[in-house]
């Protein structure tokens, strides 16, 4: 897993009943992108995290990757 500081990390709930959660991704404290995590909910609340094969980052689009001038 590799992500970037302003991708989104998406957490799938794993029982009934459980949404899925999105963090934004504030920090990388691996090495080449690697976990662990500090996120940032919603609501204000920070965590960190090493995300399990229940995650999945989802990465932030630069100008260049989608081919627009912003």
């Amino acid at each position: 897993m590799e992500a970037h500081k302003g991708d989104r990390l998406l957490t799938h709930g794993r029982t009934v009943g459980r949404h899925d959660r999105v963090a934004e991704i504030v920090e990388v404290l691996g090495d080449g992108g690697a976990p662990p995590y500090r996120l940032r909910f919603d609501d204000g609340h920070e965590s960190l995290m090493s995300p399990g094969p229940d995650s999945v980052v989802q990465h932030r689009e630069t100008p260049e990757e989608d081919g627009r001038q912003r």
